[in-house]
C-alpha cells in the first residue's frame, strides 16, 4: 500500500487549484471539490479517495504461525526428525541404486507419521487440536495415516505400495504379502525399501 501511495503521488496533477484536485489511481480518475490550501489537505485528499477505491483493507497475512497447546511436548523429536531427514537428503548416494537414495527419507517420513499418529490415537497424549495442527502443517502424513485407520492397512509403509499402477500385472507391492506366503523370506520394497508391512505379520 505504501509503494502504491508514493506511486499515486507522482500521478498526481493540479488542475485549477482554486476549484479542487484531479486524482488518478492508476484505475480511475477522481475529482475532488475542495480547493488545495495546508499541506495537511492533501493526506486528507487523499484518505478520502482511498476511502472511495478502497472501501476495505484486505487483512495482512504473515508468517507467524501459532502453535496449540501441548507443543512444547513433541517438537524436539519432530525437529529432530526434520534435520535427520534434511541431512539424508544431502548424503551422498554413491554406489546406490537411483531408488535406494530415497529409502531413508521414506523411514524417516514413516517415523514421523507414526510418531503423530500414535500420540493422538493410541497414547492419548495430545489434543486433536495439536493433531490437526501436524498434519496441516505437514509434520505427519494425512493420506497414509487415513489408510492406517482401515483394516488390513495398519501397518502399511508408503501409499505407493498399494497402487496398481505403479507395480506389474497390477498389482501390490511384495511387502505387502504376508512373511508366511512369500517365496522369498528376504525382501526390499523398490519405492520406500520396506521389508514387510502385512498386518498380520
Amino acid at each position: 500500500m505504501l509503494i502504491m501511495l508514493k506511486h499515486s503521488l507522482h500521478r498526481i496533477q493540479h488542475k485549477q487549484p482554486k476549484r479542487g484536485l484531479s486524482f488518478s489511481t492508476g484505475r480511475r480518475s477522481f475529482f475532488h471539490p475542495r480547493p488545495l490550501e495546508p499541506p495537511s489537505l492533501l493526506l486528507q485528499t487523499l484518505d478520502f479517495f482511498l476511502q472511495r477505491e478502497y472501501p476495505t483493507m484486505p487483512k495482512i497475512k504473515t508468517n507467524r504461525v501459532k502453535y496449540p497447546e501441548g507443543w512444547e511436548l513433541i517438537e524436539p523429536t519432530l525437529r529432530e526428525l526434520d534435520a535427520k531427514m534434511r541431512q539424508a537428503e544431502m548424503d551422498e548416494h554413491d554406489g546406490k541404486r537411483k531408488c535406494e537414495a530415497l529409502w531413508p527419507i521414506f523411514k524417516l517420513s514413516h517415523q514421523r507419521s507414526r510418531y503423530v499418529y500414535d500420540l493422538y490415537y493410541r497414547r492419548d497424549e495430545i489434543s486433536k487440536e495439536l493433531y490437526e495442527f501436524c498434519l496441516d502443517q505437514g509434520y505427519a502424513d494425512r493420506s497414509l495415516i487415513a489408510k492406517w485407520k482401515k483394516s488390513g492397512y495398519e501397518r502399511l509403509c508408503c501409499l505407493r505400495c498399494i497402487q496398481p499402477r505403479d507395480h506389474n500385472y497390477g498389482t501390490t507391492c511384495v511387502c505387502r504379502v504376508p512373511k508366511h506366503l512369500r517365496e522369498e523370506k528376504v525382501v526390499e520394497c523398490v519405492h520406500c525399501g520396506c521389508q514387510g508391512c502385512a498386518s498380520g505379520d
